[in-house]
């Protein structure tokens, strides 16, 4: 691969690590306000509201400019709502804004690989493309929770009564925000780089009202096609399941293995190596043709999940998710490049991401919601977890069974 492929996944790299870091920053700037436990989850509803709300608009954006643009842009919405966290905008706000960003950033991140490469490449790329992703987010819960934990809060309060001018920065949310600030600047200097490809699909309306409909009616071209369906639905599920149990984990750890905030953060980092994992081996093994084959994967992967419930040991705890994580990873990457290769073929790159995205974070809305609720009605942590997983195993099952003949 040439170096405009490289200057892709630097971009997204730092792009995705600035997100996750920010993450973790904003939910310590919740626990400083005393805020409800049911306002964390609610924190990453805020941040995916922008993927469902700007749907219609952000694939036809997407693709009407040179994407490495686009990535551009959507990292200067970014840096202005990471600035305005740092500023004492309430993070539930803040963060959200963010998730405007991103919104913009992923039709591009992802389009970009159906305009630059070959559909042969595509799971290749597409496990590139993730395995960055999941190491950025390894390494953002790694720095994330290093930046908001205890001993490195009592550093920065020592080091910043030290100087005369501190530029704002009282604790260690504060300071974590702006070393996020800065991951987003370099971000937004390897977008600068990224190669300019011709418009494919330039918008034929500019009209609000047009793009409202052919959003809808992309929709359900998609829906209706059999690849595309299965596709859509399996990797709307992963994403609803994997950002829920990123919380859960939160509070799994802490009630099962003792750990505080700072050690269950980085626990979540572990699933994502497993993520990595089964992306590489996915990306090798896997080829577009055979993608439905993977779908078991899902229902052994809901029944790890079930599994953790009994699990009281931290190296069990370890390889628990790992495999979780593994298991995720093999299914995502051969799912994806499959929706990534019909949305191409049916209505562009641009819409058929944001379509995703749509789809995605309308089950990432849904299923943090459903956990919301029963943080709030304080069922057991065992109970939960139980429930996340048989919830998981049981629809990737009426999907096996229903696609598992499906063929490219």
């Amino acid at each position: 691969m040439n170096r405009g492929f490289y200057i892709i996944l630097a971009a997204q790299f730092f792009s995705s690590l600035a997100d996750n870091t920010l993450l973790f920053a904003a939910i310590e700037l919740l626990k400083d306000r005393a805020a409800p436990s049911w306002e964390t989850p609610v924190l990453q509803q805020f941040f995916v509201l922008s993927f469902i709300l700007l749907a219609p608009f952000v694939g036809p954006f997407a693709d009407a400019l040179p994407k490495g643009k686009v990535m551009f842009i959507s990292n200067s919405i970014k840096i202005v709502g990471c600035f305005a966290l740092f500023l004492g905008v309430h993070p539930l706000f803040a963060y959200g804004f963010v998730g405007t960003g991103s919104a913009l950033y992923s039709p591009a991140k992802y389009g970009i690989l159906t305009e630059y490469l070959p559909a042969n490449r595509l799971v290749w790329a597409n496990g590139w493309m993730e395995g960055l992703t999941v190491a950025a987010i390894i390494l953002g819960a790694i720095v994330g929770g290093l930046l908001i934990g205890h001993h490195f809060e009592v550093l920065i309060a020592q080091q910043l009564g030290r100087l005369e001018f501190n530029a704002g920065i009282d604790t260690a949310p504060e300071f974590a925000i702006v070393i996020v600030l800065g991951f987003y600047f370099v971000a937004a200097l390897f977008n600068l780089f990224i190669p300019k490809l011709p418009i494919e699909h330039p918008l034929p309306n500019q009209n609000l009202a047009y793009l409202w409909t052919d959003f809808w009616r992309c929709f359900l071209l998609l829906w209706r096609d059999p690849l595309g369906q299965v596709s859509l639905a399996v990797t709307s599920l992963f994403w609803g399941a994997g950002t829920t149990l990123r919380f859960i984990i939160l509070i799994w750890a802490a009630s099962a293995l003792r750990f505080d905030l700072e050690q269950a953060t980085q626990l979540t980092a572990v699933v994502a190596v497993g993520l990595a994992i089964g992306s590489i081996a996915a990306a090798k093994l896997v080829p577009l043709e055979h993608a439905v084959k993977v779908l078991p994967l899902g229902i052994a992967m809901g029944l790890a999940i079930v599994a953790m419930a009994w699990v009281n040991d931290s190296w069990l705890a370890i390889f628990t998710l790992i495999l979780i994580g593994i298991l995720a990873g093999s299914f995502l990457i051969p799912m994806n490049a499959l929706l990534q290769y019909r949305g191409h073929l049916l209505m562009g790159s641009g819409h058929s991401i944001a379509l995703q995205n749509f789809n995605e974070n309308a089950s990432i809305l849904l299923m943090l919601g459903a956990y919301a609720m029963m943080i709030e009605a304080e069922l057991p942590v065992k109970t939960i977890v139980i429930v996340f997983g048989l919830f998981v195993s049981v629809t990737m099952a009426l999907l096996t069974r229903i696609h598992g003949h499906d063929q490219d």
